[in-house]
């Protein structure tokens, strides 16, 4: 009986991990930087101006300026299923990005889910602005 209780106990602990990865983004190095007047990132000129940046992160990624001037960057993987490395679109008006895969949908205000079948948030890297450029990293 004493041996089955650590076993017991290991096996709880293992499957309890698994679940917690469930949907979660892979961890990849993000490095971008930009001048703020690159043509590139002209939509970001103005407050809810949204930009895809592809080749960073697991599926690109995306930045958007708040209404309140403060800029948030997401990978573009959603968080739903994301071994398929299916990348969310921002939507037209740009308040929230959509999962072509699965329909879900994210806000991009603080990448927190806002329709089904999403759980979990778009993964958030950080944004940091020093003369004139833009930088996204983790």
């Amino acid at each position: 009986m004493k041996s089955i209780l650590p076993f017991l106990l290991i096996s709880i602990a293992i499957l309890s991990c698994n679940k917690d990865q469930e949907g979660r983004i892979p961890e990849v190095p993000v490095n971008f930087r930009a001048p703020l007047n690159d043509p590139k990132l002209t939509r970001l000129n103005s407050a809810g101006g949204v930009v895809v940046i592809n080749g960073y992160g697991v599926a690109g990624i995306i930045i958007y300026r708040r209404p309140d001037n403060a800029y948030v960057a997401y990978d573009r993987c959603s968080s739903v299923n994301p071994e398929q490395i299916c990348a969310v679109e921002p939507d037209d008006p740009s308040l929230t990005a959509t999962d072509p895969c699965s329909g879900a949908k994210f806000s991009l205000y603080d990448g927190m889910p806002v329709k089904a079948p999403a759980k979990r948030p778009l993964k958030k890297y950080d944004v940091i602005i020093t003369n004139f450029e833009i930088s996204v990293i983790n």
